[in-house]
This record gives structure tokens, sequence and C-alpha cells, in this order.
């Protein structure tokens, strides 16, 4: 199955993510093409929209695959590539030259609320699911996923959602700034193509330079290396392994904070 399929109906493509049985839980195969994709795409001038969506209707994407994490994220050091990957693949999504719409349904969670946030605009279901609580599991957001959320909603907000690491409904995301708006679920897809469709119907040159425009205006911090990777320094700490381990026993983690 191939985890990032790509479609394309006229001017408007759709990337979707594909593992649906796993509530499309992100794999490193999914990292990888997702971001492969977003570049193929951002250099096809013939576009002037892309819809990410997940599989299925239960979930855009539900974090990241736990599973994978003893073979691919066991230490820091195997933690900082796979970061720069996904950091990488967040790039290509933000710095897509087309209007980007997160077509949301059930759980938008993890590294699928990052994905989302680094996208244009969100449109969600009632019934959809946000949060990131990666504090459960002993890990931090590192700086190259934690830009696109602090950026969408600023210090206090991101600080709320990764503090308390609470899931929380569509009201609430609104309320947050997190998705641009909310429809019944049975009224989503055509809620987000219709918006893809007016982005589509504008002048494709004009989207283009506002989105370098907005880029320009955003400030990025410049990061020393030694910062950069002290944000992968969680997965050194008995804590991870405490999380991960509670986590996949559906358990309880009981932090030492060491």
């Amino acid at each position: 199955m191939d985890p990032v399929l790509v479609t394309r109906d006229g001017e408007i493509a759709t990337v979707v993510l594909n593992r649906p049985d796993k509530l499309n839980a992100l794999n490193k195969a999914m990292w990888q093409r997702l971001g492969e994709a977003m570049r193929e795409l951002s250099a096809d001038a013939g576009l002037r929209c892309i819809v990410l969506r997940g599989a299925g209707d239960k979930a855009f994407a539900a974090g990241a695959d736990i599973a994978e994490f003893a073979t691919e994220r066991a230490n820091s050091a195997q933690a900082k590539q796979y970061g720069n990957l996904i950091h990488e693949t967040m790039q290509a999504v933000v710095r897509c030259t087309h209007p980007t719409v997160a077509l949301i349904k059930g759980a938008c969670v993890g590294g699928g609320l990052e994905i989302a946030a680094m996208c244009d605009l969100r449109v969600c279901g009632e019934s959809s699911r946000f949060g990131v609580p990666v504090n459960r599991l002993g890990l931090t957001m590192a700086y190259g996923e934690l830009a696109g959320l602090l950026a969408l909603v600023g210090r206090a907000v991101a600080l709320e959602i990764l503090l308390e690491g609470h899931v929380f409904d569509a009201a609430e995301a609104l309320r947050k700034g997190l998705v641009t708006r909310v429809v019944p679920d049975d009224k989503v897809e055509q809620e987000a193509y219709a918006l893809a469709g007016r982005i589509a119907e504008g002048a494709p040159l004009v989207a283009r330079w506002h989105k370098q425009f907005i880029e320009r205006l955003t400030v990025n911090a410049k990061l020393s290396e030694q910062e950069w990777d002290e944000g992968f320094a969680c997965f050194d700490t008995e804590d991870y392994k405490i999380g991960v381990k509670a986590f996949l026993e559906k358990k309880k983690p009981d932090f030492k904070g060491k």
C-alpha cells in the first residue's frame, strides 16, 4: 500500500495520508513520501490548490506510529535523523508554492496536527478531535515541528496545548485558532473542496505572492546547532522509555523526571 496517494482534478490536487487501518499514524515511509509529493506538486505550475487529508473518515492522522520508535527513534542520535526528515517534510508543506487546505475528519493529533498547522487553511468536522499529548510519552515537540503550531496559534495557546496534553473538540480548536472553520461531519469534503475551488478561481500568481510575502514577514528564530540538538535530548531520558512502554502496554506512565 502506498503510504501517500496523490490525485489530481484539474487545477486541484489531493494528497492522502494512506494508513486507514492505523488511523493514518505517521511512520517514516509516510514522512518521506509526503515530503517528496509536496515538493513535486510545488513545482507543478499548472496547479492552483492542494488538499491534504487522511484516508477514511476516522482520522486525518492520529499522531506518530509509536510501535516504530524502538527501531527508528530509540535514542537522541536516531531521533535527530528522524527529526530532520520530519522538518524537511514540514518545510515542504509550509513552503509549497500553491495554497494548501487541510481536510480534517476525525482525529488530528500529534504529528497530524503538526502537518495540518503547516497548511494554509483547515476545515474540520464537528466530531474532529485535536491535541498533542506528547507529555504522556516523555517526548518533546522539536523545533522543526513546533514552528508551524507556534506561528498559527501563538505562545500562550501553544504552551497550553503542550503543557496540558489535552485532547479537545472542534469547537475548542476553532476558539484556539487551530482551524479555519467547523462544519457538520457530512459536509467536510464539500466545504474543503469548495474552498479549494474558490482559491483556484483566483489569480494564481497573486496567491503565490501572498504566501511568499507572509513567509517573509514571519520571524524565524536563528538556532545554534546545540539548541537544535536539544530538541531530541528527550530520547535519551528514562522518562521517554517509561512513556513509550506505558503507551504500548496501555498503562498510565509513572514518570521519574530523569
